[in-house]
């Protein structure tokens, strides 16, 4: 009986490991998606947004390297929600809807800020 129990107990953890194991391959292949975008940034207090340039589609922003929000910053806003024009490396994923608002289902987590200019680009990015 003894033995079933240690058995059980190590069926158990195995599933436990492979399970998160399996997650954290999942986060990592969204970080090996990484990918050059363009587009407007917007920052507040309440808000962190992306626009596309190419189609106009809206994500989420996480900035995982802590740079994009400090950039911003340095450009003297005298008001939130500015949008910049904004060149960066990143990764797309689905949206935490526990602090990602439902508007968002994807997010875009920067690695790298490549630009960041008060200047919109005419074109396709202007609004």
């Amino acid at each position: 009986m003894k033995f079933f129990k240690q058995a059980i107990v190590f069926v158990v953890l195995l599933g436990v490991a492979v399970t998160a194991c399996n997650r954290d391959n999942k986060a990592e292949g969204d970080k090996t998606n990484v990918k050059m975008v363009k587009g407007l940034y917007t920052f507040g207090p309440e808000m962190k947004s992306f626009t596309l340039c190419e189609d106009g589609r809206e994500y989420w922003v996480t900035d995982s390297v802590k740079n994009l929000e400090l950039q911003y910053n340095n450009l003297g806003f005298e008001k939130p929600y500015e949008p910049v024009y904004v060149e960066l490396e990143g990764y797309f994923t689905k949206s935490d809807t526990a602090t990602v608002s439902q508007d968002f289902d994807s997010t875009l987590v920067v690695t790298k800020v490549v630009k960041i200019s008060k200047e919109i680009p005419d074109g396709s990015c202007s609004q």
